[in-house]
C-alpha cells in the first residue's frame, strides 16, 4: 500500500541512497545538474502507431513545430522516434526510420532544439548524431558497445534503458518480477553504465524502461502497482553514479477521458524519488508540477 508507512520503510532501509551523487554534466553548452533541479525531455511521435494522439505527427513540418513547441514549454530535450514500441505496431526498418527521423533531427537541431533519437538500430543512431542529435535514446540491450563508442566519439549523451530478456524494446515479452525488482535494475544498470564509461561516454541516465509494453501487465491495477513502486525505489539507482530517467506512465483505464492529467500525477512520485529527467508527453503540465514540488522544497 502506498501510504507514510510504506516510504517510511524504504528510507529505512535505503536511506543511505538519498545522499548518493551522481554526475552533473554539460550536452552541448546545456548544463544538467540533476535533482533537485530536475529537467523535462519532450516527446515528438513520428508514427501513427503510437497511441498518445497528442505526440503524433505525420510530417516534418508539424514534427519541427511541435519540437520547437516543446523547447518553449520548457523541454531541455525533445526525444524523437519514429517506431512505437506496442506488440501490434508496425515494424519500421532503420532505412525508413532515417527517412523519417533525419529531416527533424536536422531542423530542430538547426533551431537550437537538443535532440535526443530513440532506436535500437546502430545506423539509425549513427546518422542522427552525424544530423545534429546529441543524445542516443538506447532501446537496444543486447551488443550495446558499439551505441557506446559512438556516442563517445560523437560527445553525445546516452539513455540507457531497461529491458528484460529480450534484444530490444520491440521484442519485450513478459516481465518476471519476484524479490527486488530494484535490486534487479541496478545489477543491470551496473553492468551497463560500466561499460559506456570504459567506451568513454561520459553523459548518461539510467531508465527503468517504464515506458515500454510487456505482455503480462496489461491488468492495469498491477501495470499501476509496479509502475509506483518502480518510481518510489528509483532514488536507490542513484548509488550508481548516474542521474535517472524516468518515461512517465498513462494509466489510460483510471483517468479514461483525462489521461492527459495522468502523466503530472506519475511526475509527483518520481519527483519524490528524485528523478533527475522525466520524460513525458504533456511538457507544460509536467512544468507546473515541478514548480509546484518546488515550492514546496521538494524540487528546485
Amino acid at each position: 500500500m502506498l501510504d507514510l508507512q510504506y516510504l517510511a520503510s524504504l528510507v529505512g532501509a535505503h536511506g543511505e541512497a538519498l545522499d548518493a551523487k551522481v554526475a552533473a554534466f554539460e550536452l552541448r553548452g546545456r548544463a544538467f545538474a540533476q535533482w533537485p533541479r530536475s529537467a523535462l525531455m519532450g516527446v515528438v511521435n513520428l508514427s501513427a502507431d503510437s497511441w498518445y494522439r497528442e505526440s503524433v505527427v505525420l510530417n516534418v513540418e508539424a514534427a519541427v513545430r511541435r519540437g520547437r513547441r516543446l523547447a518553449e514549454e520548457g523541454a531541455a530535450l525533445v526525444d524523437v522516434g519514429a517506431e512505437s514500441t506496442l506488440l501490434n505496431a508496425e515494424r519500421v526498418d532503420a532505412a525508413l526510420q532515417n527517412a523519417r527521423l533525419l529531416p527533424v533531427v536536422r531542423e530542430l537541431s538547426e533551431a537550437g532544439v537538443l535532440v535526443s533519437v530513440e532506436s535500437y538500430h546502430l545506423e539509425v543512431s549513427r546518422a542522427c548524431l552525424e544530423a545534429g542529435a546529441a543524445v542516443v535514446n538506447l532501446t537496444a540491450a543486447r551488443d550495446t558497445e558499439p551505441f557506446y563508442r559512438l556516442a563517445a566519439e560523437r560527445e553525445a549523451g546516452v539513455i540507457i534503458c531497461y529491458i528484460q530478456d529480450a534484444p530490444n524494446a520491440r521484442m519485450a515479452g513478459d516481465l518476471k518480477l519476484g524479490g527486488d525488482h530494484t535490486a534487479v535494475l541496478y545489477e543491470y544498470f551496473a553492468r551497463e553504465t560500466e561499460l559506456a564509461a570504459r567506451c568513454g561516454v561520459s553523459r548518461m541516465w539510467v531508465d527503468p524502461g517504464m515506458g515500454f509494453y510487456y505482455r503480462n501487465l496489461g491488468d492495469s491495477a498491477q501495470r499501476v502497482r509496479y509502475q509506483v513502486e518502480t518510481f518510489l525505489n528509483a532514488f536507490r539507482l542513484r548509488r550508481l553514479g548516474w542521474p535517472v530517467c524516468q518515461a512517465l506512465p498513462h494509466a489510460f483505464e483510471f483517468f479514461e477521458e483525462e489521461v492527459r492529467s495522468a502523466e503530472p500525477f506519475f511526475a509527483q512520485l518520481a519527483l519524490l524519488a528524485r528523478t533527475d529527467l522525466l520524460r513525458t508527453h504533456e511538457v507544460a503540465r509536467v512544468r507546473g508540477v515541478l514548480g509546484a514540488m518546488g515550492a514546496v522544497g521538494v524540487q528546485s
